[in-house]
């Protein structure tokens, strides 16, 4: 898979952060944050999913533009259609297929996700942290120039697309959506997921992961020569709409065995610091059948409690079956053509099993995305990992 560029450094400010496990993180003085020129976030994220802000939001009068009025009917169409086929029934599946699993999930590792916090919040509604990793720019919350700007709504609508369609982002294409003035990275799309799954978000943070994979913010001083392999990030509070509070933390980040050793593998030992993991993989263009992916990979098998993914995600062969009780959904029959070099032959043999036959999935995900045409695998360890 091409490589993008690598993404610019951070500037927004922001204040101390704490890493979820309520351990402080030492950093050294914080630039004071610079004023923002537009409204707070979550009326922002409002606007660029086509739903109304607040009353006395400054945004207010660019709703009145017949040009975001017609995006919004039109994106309201486009999410009606898509709970209609796609949310009603993942949650109907996950509350009878993964209800105690929720219930074991405080925090949900999405690696190769992008900015799709839409499938992982709708998955796994409980939960309450989520860190999301792909190789797009983390990119900020839009100002009043990329809102007003009249190239935005179809910039959404293109990164969108797919997603709705298909229930995956197209790589390559993000790789190019994502690096314009209205949508400049993965942090805008996060904030539209975060109200179209009716979230509130109450703040919104620019951070980095130290080469020790401690949390910092994003304009702590750091003179050392290591600097530059800093890993960009942000965390988005939210508030469910039964008043839960949540937490999302993306990082801009490649998962190769060879970048990761660049970074003294910092995303691999914040996910460790998180304790057990719920593991989420979807539509991951195979990275973890290769061997230079073996480290996220090894982290995944270490670290989980249960992985949740379809043929994208790790081989079967890596898993030990000594180790893990599995339960299939769905059908198996070959990749598309694009990744028709990944055929499992052991996952034929696991969807033909008469005794274990494997549960219905009455929705489409990854690349087969067609209902009656995609797969979910559900691992979960035998001997769970230690608190």
């Amino acid at each position: 898979m091409a490589q993008p560029p690598q993404p610019a450094p951070d500037t927004a400010a922001a204040p101390a952060v704490t890493n979820p496990a309520s351990q402080p993180i030492s950093a050294q003085p914080v630039v004071a944050p610079a004023p923002s020129d537009t409204s707070d976030a979550h009326d922002v994220a409002a606007y660029l999913a086509g739903m109304p802000v607040k009353r006395g939001s400054e945004l207010r009068a660019l709703t009145n533009n017949p040009g975001w009025q017609a995006f919004a009917a039109d994106a309201n169409i486009s999410w009606a259609k898509y709970h209609a086929t796609r949310t009603t029934k993942i949650e109907a599946w996950a509350k009878q297929e993964l209800d105690s699993l929720q219930q074991q999930s405080p925090v949900v590792f999405y690696p190769f996700s992008g900015p799709d916090l839409l499938n992982a919040a709708t998955m796994f509604p409980n939960s309450q942290s989520f860190v999301l990793v792909g190789l797009e720019p983390v990119g900020s919350v839009p100002g009043q120039a990329s809102l007003k700007s009249p190239k935005l709504f179809h910039a959404i609508k293109t990164s969108l697309w797919s997603v709705l369609s298909f229930s995956f982002f197209r790589t390559n294409s993000m790789a190019v959506d994502l690096k314009s003035l209205e949508l400049d990275g993965a942090l805008p799309l996060i904030m539209l997921f975060a109200a179209r799954t009716n979230h509130l978000i109450t703040d919104v943070q620019h951070l980095r992961l130290s080469r020790k994979g401690e949390l910092l913010p994003a304009d702590s001083v750091d003179n050392t020569a290591a600097a530059n392999t800093l890993i960009p990030g942000v965390l988005l509070k939210l508030r469910s709409s039964s008043g839960h509070e949540k937490k999302v933390y993306y990082f801009s980040a490649d998962l190769s065995d060879w970048k990761l050793a660049q970074t003294n593998g910092a995303v691999l030992t914040y996910m460790r610091n998180l304790g057990p993991l719920t593991t989420y993989v979807k539509s991951a263009t195979y990275l973890m059948h290769k061997p230079y992916f073996s480290k996220v990979r090894n982290l995944i098998l270490e670290q989980s409690r249960c992985v949740l993914q379809d043929d994208s995600g790790i081989a079967m062969k890596y898993f030990k079956p000594d180790d893990w009780r599995f339960v299939h959904y769905g059908t198996y029959r070959k990749p598309i053509p694009m990744f028709a070099m990944y055929y499992q032959p052991a996952l034929t043999a696991a969807y033909q099993d008469t005794i274990r036959k494997p549960r219905p999935l009455p929705f489409g995900t990854g690349y087969n995305w067609r209902v009656n045409d995609s797969n979910l695998l559900l691992a979960q360890k035998r001997n769970q990992p230690k608190t």
